[in-house]
């Protein structure tokens, strides 16, 4: 097929039927003409799909109709349904999807933290490095402990720290460098942490104080950290689809997550700055933290796992995740 002279020939409805899109008035005979011209230019895009996938051309077109769709029918408004879809299957699957990844990345955080704490815990130069001996006696006696304010304001200012943490790795996700920076970093604060109290003798309290909360924060930055490095590697291997292709659809599909990872650290903040800093028994503490963390797995892995199954991947659905040209092979 001759792709110019098709779009010549064709130049004048499309013309028409971006005017009668874009028009934000129309009488019953132009929205009758807008439905028409509709209908013919989906079929011309499907014709060039097929014949001359020519990919600006598809593009041009494809945008066109969207906006054309969009008059004819109205912007989509979000709906509980969408937010059902979205908790229930959406996320669940993207999460599955990288639980091995997870895994793996919880691993290596907690290699390095403990290769930090031990360090500093039995090595002079790194733990003169952690401060003067005043500085860490009041940290080890008073700071440590004092930091878990219990208030809103303390859960408000954890939440939206951590959730830009874990955003900012999964968007970073594409470089390779962000996500694995920002989990080296974190785990050698975290090691270094444990290693200056259980130098002087508080690693019980660096614990008490760390797994009521720490348990599912941790974890959402595990899989932060596990959902930008997927980023890099279907940038690296990205199978037989297209390149591009390929990081579009799993780049939607785990941003999915960082959305998500708002909910769970909402979750951890909350128990951070009501239950870890509270009155409550230490024993108590420490069994919310452990409830929390195995509520987020069961819904990863069953709600997940039956999404999965079921041929979902957390991406959008294919009307609202943009046209594709179809490639051979």
């Amino acid at each position: 097929m001759d792709l110019d002279a098709f779009e010549l020939a064709r130049a004048d409805r499309w013309r028409r039927l971006d005017e009668l899109a874009s028009s934000r008035r129309r009488t019953g005979a132009e929205a009758d003409e807008l439905v028409r011209l509709y209908q013919s230019a989906a079929t011309d895009l499907s014709v060039i799909r097929s014949a001359a996938p020519d990919p600006a051309t598809v593009s041009r077109l494809s945008q066109l109709l969207a906006r054309a769709r969009a008059a004819i029918a109205g912007t989509h408004e979000p709906s509980w349904r969408d937010v059902t879809r979205f908790l229930a299957v959406r996320l669940p699957a993207a999460l599955y999807r990288i639980r091995w990844w997870t895994v793996a990345v919880m691993g290596a955080f907690l290699a390095l933290a403990v290769i930090a704490g031990v360090w500093v815990a039995t090595q002079p130069e790194a733990l003169a490095a952690m401060g003067t001996p005043t500085e860490r006696a009041d940290y080890v006696d008073k700071a440590f402990a004092s930091y878990y304010d219990p208030g809103v304001g303390f859960a408000a200012t954890v939440w939206t720290n951590n959730a830009w943490i874990t955003a900012v790795c999964v968007a970073t996700g594409i470089t390779g460098v962000g996500p694995v920076w920002m989990l080296a970093t974190n785990a050698v604060g975290v090691g270094a942490a444990g290693g200056l109290m259980a130098h002087y003798g508080h690693l019980g309290v660096f614990f008490q104080l760390i797994a009521p909360h720490g348990l599912l924060e941790l974890t959402s930055v595990f899989v932060a950290g596990a959902a930008g490095l997927k980023v890099f590697w279907t940038w690296l291997a990205p199978g037989p689809r297209p390149r591009g292709r390929a990081l579009a659809a799993e780049a939607r599909a785990l941003f999915t997550v960082a959305i998500g990872l708002a909910g769970t650290l909402l979750v951890s903040g909350l128990i951070e700055g009501f239950v870890t800093g509270s009155g409550l028994p230490w024993g108590a503490k420490v069994a919310v933290g452990l409830v929390a963390l195995a509520a987020f797995w069961t819904y990863v892995l069953v709600l997940g796992g039956r999404a999965v199954r079921a041929g979902e991947t957390g991406d959008l659905e294919a009307d609202r995740a943009g046209y594709t040209v179809a490639v051979a092979g």
